[in-house]
């Protein structure tokens, strides 16, 4: 029980990392796409990092569910395997979206922090 206690208080932290950072990902990005200054490698590690945390936040929710069977609320686990299927899209259009990857990849993010606020709200529902 103190493991899957455990995993569950992850599962709820990781969630504030994921968001925030996915957050601070998309306002680099919308403003790398009026200051050139602001792009860099940096950006680009930072949005996959992030990114990542996303694969991250669901693998542990699902591993909070099999251990434990937990019954998350409806809707909770749809956000998170949205924002997956929201990275693949993203990831997919960015040579059509070439001159635009900035903005692609800044309203992504932001997407994808709403996406985890939703998450987030729907779970403390249930």
């Amino acid at each position: 029980m103190f493991v899957a206690l455990t995993l569950l208080e992850l599962h709820n932290s990781w969630a504030w990392i994921m968001i925030i950072g996915n957050g601070m990902a998309g306002v680099w990005a919308l403003a790398a796409h009026k200051n050139t200054e602001l792009r860099s490698r940096a950006l680009w590690w930072f949005i996959g990092i992030v990114q990542f945390s996303v694969f991250v936040q669901v693998a542990l929710g699902v591993a909070v569910v099999n251990r434990d069977k937990i019954e998350y609320p409806a809707f909770h686990a749809f956000y998170g395997f949205v924002a997956i299927i929201a990275i693949a899209i993203i990831y997919s259009y960015r040579a059509q979206l070439k001159s635009r990857v900035y903005l692609l990849y800044g309203f992504g993010g932001l997407f994808i922090m709403g996406l985890g606020i939703r998450a987030v709200l729907v779970g403390q529902a249930g």
